[in-house]
């Protein structure tokens, strides 16, 4: 793990490898951390840049704006630290939704986008999440989420994986939850979660915006099995964006990446090696202003 400060938080970040830059954004209440089998798999063939957005991780959990815009523009800084001119970026659940913010602000920094299970794409979403909205759920969270289950539930994974039985999804999802046992990850992901979700779903769309990726790569990547976010949405996102590339894995869950990593680099790097890197000029999104959505 690596940090640097940007405009005085502390933000983490892992980097490995050598090549063309793939940045990975974790979903909510996740981490970084989501990305390591997917990392190992592609750093002798890519630079892998995985951040912990500010709220998570072992990034700095300021008060403030956890807005989807808020966090691609924090995003863009951590680039121009790095050095990073431009990256295919690839965005998991909520970091899908950072990741379309992102191509849509700062297209000239996005070569390809990649979005895995992505938010943002429809009002549908599962009601765990729509009840972390509630009113005074905050209050609620501390029993639900108490310190001391972190250390039962960290036993029980390793014990688990000493007998040889490893569910990647079910670690993910523990992941989340033990990260919500910290009062300040508690308060970021409320946050975070009410200005995306409220009881009736997912608020912020993306679809209406779609047409501007008309120009940039897009590969589709989505879990037949997903109980947070519906697979239609991918169909919907895929007709919506031309000559976008749809990728469904039987099977798979929200965490394609996470369950079945192989699988997903070996669909990653078929795209990395079909496509082009997206050149977008100001006269070409001004022409896609101005034509606006079919």
């Amino acid at each position: 793990m690596e940090y640097v400060f940007l405009h005085g938080h502390r933000i983490g970040y892992r980097r490995a490898g050598h090549g063309p830059v793939l940045l990975l954004l974790h979903g909510i209440a996740g981490s970084s951390r989501t990305w390591i089998p997917v990392m190992q798999l592609l750093q002798d063939d890519y630079t892998v840049l995985a951040p912990d957005f500010f709220g998570h991780g072992e990034s700095a959990k300021p008060p403030g704006d956890y807005s989807l815009g808020n966090l691609a523009a924090s995003v863009r800084d951590l680039l121009h630290l790095l050095e990073v001119e431009r990256a295919t970026v690839i965005g998991q659940s909520y970091g899908g939704g950072v990741a379309l913010q992102f191509a849509y602000q700062f297209p000239e920094l996005c070569e390809r986008l990649v979005l895995v299970d992505a938010g943002g794409l429809g009002r549908e979403v599962s009601w765990i999440l729509r009840l972390a909205t509630l009113p005074a759920a905050e209050l609620v969270m501390p029993v639900l989420f108490p310190s001391f289950a972190r250390s039962w539930g960290d036993a029980l994974t390793r014990i688990s994986r000493s007998l040889g039985f490893r569910n990647a999804r079910a670690e993910e999802i523990w992941n989340a939850y033990r990260s919500l046992t910290n009062p300040e990850n508690r308060k970021a992901f409320v946050t975070t979660m009410r200005g995306v979700i409220d009881p009736g779903g997912q608020t912020v769309s993306a679809m209406d915006r779609l047409y501007l990726a008309a120009h940039m790569p897009t590969l589709i990547v989505w879990g037949d099995k997903d109980t947070i976010i519906p697979v239609v949405h991918a169909y919907k996102v895929h007709e919506a964006i031309p000559n976008s590339r749809l990728r469904i894995m039987e099977g798979v869950g929200h965490f394609p990446h996470a369950e079945e990593p192989a699988q997903f680099v070996e669909i990653l790097e078929e795209f990395m090696h079909d496509t082009e890197p997206s050149h977008f000029t100001p006269e070409q999104r001004r022409a896609l202003l101005r034509q606006g959505p079919r």
